[in-house]
């Protein structure tokens, strides 16, 4: 395995990289557009899980504050003894929200702006090759700087979508925005088919239908799947879906027996049933 830039290992099983540091402007107006269109009885809707649209929202501005470092009133993340990252995520995620539930949606909304604005200067100054924090869905940690920051675009994006249809709005089909997120999603391929068997080479491809779409070959390696595998040669499973299809099952809305059931699947269904099991959120 041979170093990359600044000190990280190899990473190069990821894939290309992907630049999302100019979409995170775009991505903060579309929110607040969406926010400040809700009717009043929109803020109290379930959007996820056991959480509001207003809940979603106050979580947001929560993930600004982590990844600025100064949240208000001095809330401090830290680990509780033995606390897994993902009981770590979960705890910290829901003591955020509970801490911002007397906020009104227009005191969420200006401090959202403001937030938001603050974090979108900074990722355009990111350096997309320094080592940054894992992410733990590609198995990467510690994560290329473009990974993380693909991720956090993800993250926003997802939530913004939760807010939509909460609202009865279907999915934003801005297919910018869109099509890196479908791109960021698949870096989780690699590492979802960590303990698929395979001989060397064998090639599993999906492909996501539409504008927004793309298509990824994962290749069986030494020791690992590898996106970075020229993708010639007649895959061994092929799966393909519709966006809105790989973008929820990637985000766990809907399960891989249902995501399979509705794909065009050639070839080993076995295979495309492990490329299936993708998940592309902490959870």
């Amino acid at each position: 395995m041979s170093p990359a830039p600044h000190g990280l290992p190899d990473m190069s099983w990821l894939g290309d990289p992907v630049d999302a540091r100019p979409l995170f402007g775009p991505e903060l107006r579309a929110l607040l557009g969406t926010l400040r269109a809700l009717r009043p009885t929109d803020w109290n809707r379930t959007a996820a899980g056991r959480w509001s649209v207003r809940d979603v929202a106050a979580h947001i501005l929560g993930d600004y504050h982590g990844r600025l470092g100064d949240a208000p009133g001095g809330y401090r993340r830290v680990f509780a003894p033995g606390e897994t990252l993902e009981a770590f995520i979960h705890r910290t995620n829901q003591e955020w929200v509970d801490l911002r539930a007397s906020d009104s949606p227009a005191a969420l909304i200006g401090a959202l702006e403001a937030a938001g604005a603050r974090l979108a200067a900074r990722f355009a100054r990111a350096d997309p090759h320094a080592p940054a924090l894992g992410v733990s869905w590609a198995g990467a940690d510690p994560a290329p700087g473009w990974l993380d920051t693909a991720r956090e675009c993800t993250e926003y994006w997802t939530h913004r979508q939760q807010i939509r249809h909460a609202a009865g709005l279907g999915t934003d089909p801005e297919p910018s925005v869109l099509s890196l997120v479908l791109d960021t999603f698949m870096r989780a391929l690699p590492h979802t088919l960590r303990h698929t068997a395979a001989p060397a080479g064998t090639r599993i491809r999906v492909t996501v239908q539409g504008p927004a779409g793309g298509s990824w070959t994962a290749t069986a390696a030494t020791g690992r799947w590898s996106l970075a595998e020229p993708p010639g040669g007649r895959p061994a499973a092929s799966v393909a879906l519709d966006a809105e299809t790989a973008w929820r099952l990637c985000t766990r809305d809907i399960d891989p027996a249902t995501a399979l059931a509705r794909a065009r699947v050639e070839g080993d269904r076995r295979l495309a049933g492990a490329a299936c099991r993708i998940v592309s959120i902490v959870h």
